[in-house]
This record gives structure tokens, C-alpha cells and sequence, in this order.
């Protein structure tokens, strides 16, 4: 399970402004083999984390490349899961692999939905000359993706915008950052959004989560209901923030859980400049 919140701004009223500014947690179990974010692809040109699970290699849950396209994916929550279904990671590095702009790409995916189980996918096309535009599709909800107003969204193991309370907490969190963000040095604000991220107050009850999770989400649910989830074997094992200026900057920053010990970290930042 993930939780992402993110603003965008494709033309910000001040040079200072950030047209994107993204933060995102990562949960799954610990035991879990995957890489930390580097740049992969032809020409090194995509800036992922990369899933190693046997059967799922290669997958994702969030990227960029310098040619101004990214991708983030959530699961949809659901009790039972098919496991002769497709890795969902694959719908984030097909998209940034491929010439497809989002909106397209994501039409093609709503008509392979049903081959996959739950998932919300944001796909992106950031462009300092022609605007950016950023997209959304769950497999659970319309049939047909949408092109999202600029704003500012919140994205947990539901629909876009469902108001579970970790995510409208998370969010208003994560706004207070945000309001601040001309007024704060990057690394100062980037420091604040993983604060964000690694909130682990218990936002309870929530009967929204306990109904669509039902008998899978009750044992973990005091811990599953706060933005960083903390299980034994389970949870918040990788924080990313992600900031694209108003020239095409773009500043990502990982903070990765190391040997399955979640008293251990490693924070790593890349930064370069939208080819688009």
C-alpha cells in the first residue's frame, strides 16, 4: 500500500513557485527485494526505484525520466487478491518508456484494467515549453482516465480524493508544507515533506478503510490508518519527494529503509533538468 499526495501549477505565478511539488510513501514488506532509485533506461534517461520480486522484475511504483514524463502507482485496497493477475508495477515503466503522451497511455490501460487487480495510476507529461499535463486512472472507478485540473490531490489505496482520514490528514499536512514552500530553502522544505511522510498517528475509526478492506485490513488496522504504516514485517519502506521548478529543475529525493531494519535509512537526492 502507498499513500501519495501531490500539487501542480503548470504556470505558477512567481519564478519562485514550484510547478510540481510530489510526496510519496512506499509500504510493503520488508523482505521484499527491490533497488534503490538510479537512472535506467536507454540513455539513462529514467529515475526509478525498481521492483525485484521474482515474477514482477523490473516493475515500479514511481518515476520520472528527463523527458518530462512520470508515473505513480497506488493498489486499490481490496480483500482477496488474484495472484494470476499481471505486476502492477509494469503500468509505471511502460509509461515511461514509452512516446505515448499520458492521456493516450492511460486509455490503453483502461481497456487492459481487468487484467490486473486494484490500482490508482497517475501518468504525467512535464513540458517547460508547451505546459504540463497530468492524468489519473483507477481500475476500480470510471472507465475512462481524466485530465486533472491544476491543484492540489490526495491518493491512498482508494479512488482519487477519497476521504479516509490518513489521507485528509496527510493532506492537510502536506498543504501547510506547501504554503510555505516559496518562502523555505529546498532542502529546508523537502525536510518538512518527509516529516510528512513519516507521521504515525493512527487516524481512528475509520470506517471507510475497515469497509473496504474488511477481514485483510482488520489485524493491521491501528497502524495501516496512519500516513506512515509500521507493522513488524510490514510498511513505510521508502519516502520520495519530488520538486520541479518553474525552469524544469527537478530535485528527487529518496529516503530508502536499508536491511529490512526500519532503525536504518539512506537518503539520496538527484537533481537535473526536463529535456522537454
Amino acid at each position: 500500500m502507498c499513500i501519495i499526495f501531490f500539487k501542480f501549477d503548470p504556470r505558477p505565478a512567481s519564478k519562485n513557485a514550484y510547478r510540481l511539488i510530489l510526496a510519496a510513501n512506499r509500504d510493503e514488506f520488508y523482505h521484499r527485494p527491490s533497488k534503490l532509485a538510479d537512472f535506467w533506461g536507454n540513455n539513462n534517461e529514467i529515475l526509478s526505484g525498481l521492483d525485484m520480486e521474482e515474477g514482477r522484475e523490473g516493475g515500479t511504483w514511481l518515476g520520472i525520466s528527463t523527458r518530462g514524463k512520470l508515473g505513480a502507482l497506488t493498489n486499490y485496497l481490496q480483500p482477496q487478491l488474484d495472484r494470476d493477475t499481471r505486476g502492477r508495477g509494469e503500468l509505471v515503466t511502460n509509461f515511461l518508456t514509452t512516446d505515448m503522451d499520458s492521456l493516450s497511455y492511460l486509455k490503453k490501460v483502461s481497456q487492459e484494467g481487468h487484467l490486473y487487480n486494484g490500482f490508482n495510476l497517475i501518468a504525467a507529461d512535464l513540458s517547460t515549453a508547451k505546459g504540463d499535463v497530468v492524468c489519473y486512472y483507477g481500475n476500480r472507478g470510471e472507465p475512462e482516465p481524466i485530465v486533472l485540473m491544476p491543484g492540489t490531490y490526495g491518493l491512498s489505496n482508494a479512488l482519487l480524493e477519497t476521504p479516509w482520514r490518513k489521507l485528509c490528514f496527510g493532506k492537510q499536512l502536506f498543504l501547510e508544507a506547501v504554503e510555505q514552500s516559496q518562502a523555505l530553502h529546498k532542502d529546508a522544505l523537502v525536510a518538512q515533506l518527509l516529516d510528512v511522510l513519516n507521521n504515525e498517528e493512527a487516524q481512528l475509526p475509520d470506517p471507510a478503510i475497515e469497509d473496504q478492506g474488511q477481514e485483510y485490513v482488520q489485524p493491521i488496522l491501528s497502524k495501516y490508518a496512519a500516513v506512515c504504516v509500521r507493522c513488524p514485517d510490514y510498511g513505510t519502506r521508502t519516502n520520495t519527494v519530488i520538486l520541479v521548478d518553474a525552469n524544469g529543475q527537478v530535485t528527487f529525493t529518496e529516503r530508502s529503509m536499508l536491511d529490512k531494519d526500519p532503525s536504518r535509512w539512506e537518503t539520496t537526492t538527484h537533481e537535473f533538468m526536463l529535456q522537454s
